[in-house]
Formats: structure tokens, sequence, C-alpha cells
């Protein structure tokens, strides 16, 4: 299929597609008369790219999960090396939102009457302290 129907049915412009085979997603098609042809899994890889990197991927996590894939090639395996990885990901952006969410929700409270005030609040001098002595 040419580049605008593997575009089209993948609801992308065609520079995406341009853009995953410049990025060693989507391997680079067969060309018959200067146009690319691409072979029919294209779209399914397409769609997975699509998808991976709406879901926080990044493309060289998709790129890996990619790499040697065949129609035949049972990908359970992959996405349990590449889920388990991304969970604990996610675990720690999780942890750190709350802490994001905590600390925002302190400071609709603020009441410093100065920038040195504010910073022994949240108890920064401290914390760079410990963090010059951990470094030494």
């Amino acid at each position: 299929m040419k580049i605008g129907q593997l575009a089209c049915r993948a609801s992308l412009n065609a520079s995406a597609i341009r853009y995953y085979e410049k990025r060693g997603l989507l391997a680079p098609p067969q060309r018959l008369g200067g146009q690319r042809r691409y072979p029919s899994d294209a779209l399914d890889r397409v769609l997975l790219i699509r998808f991976a990197t709406d879901m926080g991927f990044t493309h060289a996590e998709i790129k890996l999960f990619l790499s040697g894939l065949r129609d035949n090639t049972p990908v359970g395996p992959r996405w349990k090396k590449l889920a388990a990885h991304k969970l604990a990901e996610v675990e720690r952006n999780i942890a750190r939102s709350l802490k994001l969410k905590t600390l925002l929700q302190g400071l609709l409270r603020c009441r410093c009457a100065s920038l040195k005030q504010c910073v022994c609040a949240l108890g920064l001098s401290e914390n760079l302290r410990s963090l010059a002595l951990r470094a030494k």
C-alpha cells in the first residue's frame, strides 16, 4: 500500500509515517517508481507505535519491542518485559505526583512573609545540607 493509504488507515499524516521510518520504528518499504510501498503488516506496526506512544512508551522502548519482530513471533514475553519496566516507572511517577499534590495543597495555604521563611518552612535548607553531606 502507498504511504497515503497507510497514513489514512492509521489516521495519521504521511509525515508521521516518514518520521517513524527515520526513527527506525518502521522498516523502510520497497519503492516502485519512487513511491513507498508498504507490506500489509505495516498498518499493524503503525497502529501499535501510535498506541504505545499515546500510552507513554518512548520511541526507544517501542523500537526495542519491535526489533526483529515477525508476524509469527509471540509478543507476550516482549510485552511482559516492557510492561514490568514501564510499571516501575509509572509507580515512581505516581509517588512523585502524590508528593507534588501534597506540596501544592500546602502552598495554597502559604502565609510566608519572605523567601527565607518559605525556604525554611519547606525544609529546603536542611534538604540541601543533607544532599551536600551525602555527596562528600
